[in-house]
């Protein structure tokens, strides 16, 4: 799951190699913008068939939160 997460947020990262961790910070960390986390989010409930209502995303910090997120799915 950290795998497939991981997919997703090359796209968005500046650093390509940058290796996640549940622990990383999603908007810091990772360098993420507002526009491009609502992106972020939008892919990985198209890779993973869910819909996941805007609260809970508000909701996510880190990676592992998501990660969760998805293993309770």
């Amino acid at each position: 799951m950290l795998e497939r997460l991981q997919q997703i947020l090359r796209k968005y990262m500046d650093d390509e190699n940058l290796v996640l961790t549940e622990d990383m910070v999603i908007r810091t960390e990772l360098d993420i913008n507002s526009f491009e986390f609502v992106q972020v989010f939008c892919d990985v409930e198209d890779a993973f068939g869910i819909e996941i209502p805007d609260r809970v995303i508000i909701g996510f910090k880190t990676v592992g939160d998501v990660v969760e997120y998805l293993r309770e799915q």
